[in-house]
């Protein structure tokens, strides 16, 4: 079991490491974030705006959440429920991308974050969506991230940093060649 919650505190880490500058990244390109969210044509025009307010002040609080859960700072029931909306919005995630890989449009930008590094859809991004989810099961639980302690909090926070920077390298070297290697196609 402490294995599994290990697992669920390293991805706790990492979920609120990408929410965290998501949320961020969208605050501070806020103008475009409703251009990306209607791109996917998955919204009636009239929500997409409120969406795009809604999306970052939610992944931040989600971000904030889940620090708080795995230091201890909240008690399990606010813990359980911040990790539950992390999946859930995670799993929404993956599904709008999916939905437009499915219908032929990867060339949209996924709107994950780093403006600057423009990211087409891919099943990649569906698939870390899912494993994360995933990966947070353990602090949905009763009892999650209360359970976890001293050590184990210290490996899960370890091992979510360098998940979380493993990402990072491969998105941005993604973004990077991804525009010479549509060139060369």
């Amino acid at each position: 079991m402490a294995f599994l919650l290990i697992i669920g505190g390293a991805a706790g880490v990492v979920v609120s490491l990408l929410f965290a500058v998501a949320g961020i990244d969208k605050l501070c390109h806020r103008a475009l974030l409703p251009g990306v969210i209607a791109n996917y044509r998955l919204l009636p025009p009239v929500l997409v705006a409120p969406a795009a307010a809604a999306l970052p002040v939610a992944e931040l609080g989600i971000a904030a959440a889940l620090v708080l859960s795995l230091a201890g700072a909240v008690p399990p029931p606010v813990a359980a429920g911040a990790a539950l909306a992390a999946a859930l919005l995670l799993l929404l995630f993956a599904a709008a991308m999916a939905i437009n890989i499915r219908r032929g449009r990867r060339h949209i930008d996924c709107g994950c974050g780093h403006a600057g590094l423009r990211q087409q859809l891919g099943w990649g991004q569906v698939a870390r969506n899912i494993v994360l989810g995933i990966g947070l099961v353990p602090l949905i639980m009763p009892g999650g991230a209360s359970l976890l302690a001293g050590a184990d909090i210290a490996v899960a926070a370890a091992a979510g940093v360098a998940i979380y920077l493993l990402m990072l390298l491969f998105t941005t070297l993604n973004a990077v060649a991804g525009p010479r290697a549509r060139a060369r196609g």
